[in-house]
C-alpha cells in the first residue's frame, strides 16, 4: 500500500498509510534530537498541558523545547532559538494562561502568544494544538506551500471539506438544483 497520500484522496486507507509511516519518516530525516522532540510536542506536552487545568500554562523550557521541534522539521532559524532562551519566564507563563484561557477564539489566543519576541503564528498554533488539537490547528509554515503559492490553514480545511463533500455527492449538472442547494445554506 502507497504511504503517500493525493491532497484531494478520500481514501481513509491512504491516509492511515501515510499517518503510521510518519514515525518512520520522521527517523529517516536523520536529523539529531528529531525523534526526541518530537516525542515531547506529541506525548509529553499535551499530557503537562492537561494536567495544569483548570489554568494551564506552557513553562519556558517548554516553549524552548518546542521550538526546537518546530525548527527541527522544517527551515532552522537560530535568531529564533536565542530570541525564545532569552524570554522571562514569567512572562511566557503568562502569555500561555492568556492564550489558552482565550480559546476557542484562534485569532485571540495567536494574539496573546504573538506578543513573545520570537513566537510567530505558526509557534503560536503549535502551542495551542499541543493543548486543544481539536480546536487548534498547528499552522506549519510548510503547509502547502509550493513556490510563491502556499495555501492558509483555512484554505486547507475547506479545500478538505469541499473534498469531502464532492466524495459523497456526485455532481448534478443542474445550476437550478445547485442554486437551491446554496440557498439553504446555515445561517
Amino acid at each position: 500500500m502507497a504511504e503517500t497520500v493525493g491532497f484531494a484522496s478520500g481514501d481513509a486507507a491512504a491516509w492511515r498509510a501515510a499517518l503510521a509511516a510518519y514515525d518512520r519518516r520522521l527517523a529517516a530525516l536523520d536529523k539529531p534530537d528529531l525523534v526526541a522532540v518530537d516525542s515531547f510536542y506529541r506525548h509529553d506536552l499535551p499530557a503537562l498541558l492537561r494536567c495544569r487545568d483548570p489554568d494551564p500554562f506552557l513553562a519556558k523550557p517548554e516553549l524552548v523545547r518546542l521550538l526546537q521541534w518546530k525548527l527541527s522539521r522544517g527551515k532552522w532559524r537560530p535568531r529564533l532559538m536565542d530570541f525564545v532562551k532569552g524570554l522571562d519566564d514569567a512572562v511566557v507563563e503568562s502569555a500561555s494562561r492568556k492564550a489558552f484561557a482565550a480559546l476557542p477564539d484562534l485569532r485571540r489566543a495567536i494574539t496573546e502568544l504573538t506578543v513573545l519576541k520570537g513566537v510567530g503564528p505558526a509557534t503560536a498554533s503549535a502551542v495551542l494544538a499541543a493543548y486543544a488539537p481539536d480546536v487548534a490547528p498547528f499552522m506549519s509554515d510548510e503547509e502547502l506551500s509550493i513556490g510563491e503559492e502556499s495555501f492558509t490553514p483555512s484554505d486547507v480545511e475547506r479545500a478538505l471539506w469541499s473534498s469531502a463533500i464532492a466524495s459523497k455527492s456526485p455532481p448534478s449538472g443542474n445550476p437550478k438544483r445547485e442554486s437551491k442547494m446554496h440557498g439553504k445554506r446555515k445561517r
